[in-house]
């Protein structure tokens, strides 16, 4: 039974890191998930100081993931028409069926939202569609260096107790 849950923390935690940057696949919570699989062998202690602390920074970080782009388009000058734009843009990027939704969508979101505030403006909705752009990029290497780090918990963790689990 060990094995099972340290193999599927595993995969979880390779699904984590790929969802990281692919957000089709669930990034943090997925490695998070990995973590808890491990805690739960019977070879592992639990710790729940590990198991709190990288929970409560995987709820800061998701909701971040939805925050920083907004805040990017609002640091490059851009207006509320254009933050909605981003969100909205967010959304149909996630759901629309198309390769790489999730970047565009943010992008051409602000964009269309800057341009439904001031239509005369075009260098001004791209310079709000790039911080928002600036912005996903941004989240998604926070994103990526926490799944590394907390793969890097996993993976020490499972060498500390390497003789009981295998």
């Amino acid at each position: 039974m060990d094995l099972l849950l340290l193999l599927l923390g595993f995969i979880c935690m390779i699904i984590g890191v790929l969802g990281s940057f692919l957000p089709i696949l669930p990034g943090l919570s997925s490695c998070w998930v990995g973590l808890l699989f491990l805690y739960l062998t019977k070879a592992v202690d639990n710790n729940y100081w590990v198991l709190g602390i990288t929970f409560l920074i995987t709820i800061i970080i998701t909701i971040l993931d939805y925050v920083i782009p907004s805040k990017g388009t609002k640091k490059f000058g851009g207006s509320s028409y254009g933050v909605w734009g981003t969100n909205i843009g967010l959304i149909v990027g996630i759901l629309a069926p198309i390769p790489f939704g999730v970047i565009i969508g943010p992008f051409v979101g602000a964009f269309l939202g800057e341009l439904i505030y001031d239509s005369k403006n075009h260098q001004r909705a791209l310079k709000a569609a790039t911080g928002s752009l600036l912005g996903f990029l941004a989240s998604s290497f926070i994103n990526f260096m926490f799944c590394i780090i907390f793969l890097g918990i996993f993976l020490t963790i499972t060498w500390e107790y390497r003789n009981i689990l295998f």
